[in-house]
């Protein structure tokens, strides 16, 4: 066997081996479906919304696209997929609400509690709710998600 060969050969070992680590961390039942997250959102609102989630710090309380600031433990909801829940009109008025907690009750302690947003412009408020509006999650993670909330709430696997 000439020196060449042996390269060839050696490098199609590594392909199969390459290949079999591969198929082996797939998911097990089937490929990784990836993120489930995702928004209907132009560039430009996405933008907008996002210079404005900074500034009014959300993400400190919020999480988002599954990332949250770690270093605050406050009960708040994710924003991922809440388009699906809740419409742009209603988060809105919710935005623009002087009290929120009077559109949507709360247990929270006051330090807690979702502040108002009225002092924000229209504009700026109307932004807000039509990003909020557009961050979806896919089918598939909404049914794992319920299936997995009612295994622990019965304790029986589905």
């Amino acid at each position: 066997m000439r020196k060449g060969e042996k390269l060839i050969i050696g490098l199609m070992v590594a392909s199969v081996a390459v290949l079999a680590v591969v198929k082996i961390s797939k998911h097990e039942e089937g490929e990784d479906p990836g993120i489930p997250f995702y928004s209907t959102a132009s560039q430009e609102l996405t933008s907008s919304a996002s210079q404005l989630m900074r500034d009014n710090r959300c993400k400190e309380c919020h999480s988002l696209w599954a990332t949250k600031d770690m270093t605050i433990a406050v009960p708040a909801p994710a924003l991922d997929g809440m388009g699906m829940f809740r419409d742009e009109e209603w988060l809105y008025s919710y935005f623009s609400a002087k009290v929120p907690q009077d559109m949507l009750s709360t247990r929270l302690k006051p330090q807690y509690r979702m502040p108002s947003y009225s002092y924000l412009s229209d504009q700026e408020r109307r932004d807000l709710a039509a990003y909020i509006a557009s961050l979806k999650v896919e089918d598939w993670y909404l049914e794992e998600t319920n299936k997995a909330r009612q295994e622990k709430l019965t304790g029986k696997k589905l």
